[in-house]
């Protein structure tokens, strides 16, 4: 059961995080944007925009399998474990929203990948 939830927690936010980066490179927010007095209407009109209403979805999908992750194994385990999703998003990062990655940055995400497999283990 506890593969399971971190199946959920790595999909979720991956696919999460892969919608924010589209819909932030396609309309960005202006920083005039982000001031208090207008974080009301620009909420709204983030909320309008498909992808990133169901990023924020995706992520408290992830959010909730992590607490049941949390009850069925140790923190020591559930977050490194779900780290797993930083190699998976930088993979998906270059092939879907055709990003450059470094080589520092590959080798980052399979620094990240060994150590989730040494905790499969």
């Amino acid at each position: 059961m506890k593969w399971i939830m971190v199946g959920i927690i790595v999909g979720a936010t991956v696919l999460a995080d892969l919608l924010q980066g589209f819909e932030m490179k396609r309309h960005s927010v202006a920083s005039s944007d982000l001031r208090p007095s207008r974080w009301v209407r620009t909420a709204q009109g983030l909320l309008r925009r498909g992808p990133l209403a169901m990023a924020v979805f995706l992520m408290a999908i992830s959010f909730f399998a992590f607490m049941k992750l949390l009850s069925l194994a140790d923190l020591s385990f559930a977050v490194p474990v779900t780290a797993a999703s930083v190699a998976l998003e930088t993979l998906l990062a270059r092939l879907v929203l055709r990003e450059h990655v470094t080589a520092l940055r590959w080798a980052g995400a399979l620094s990240v990948a060994c150590g989730v497999a040494l905790l499969a283990m």
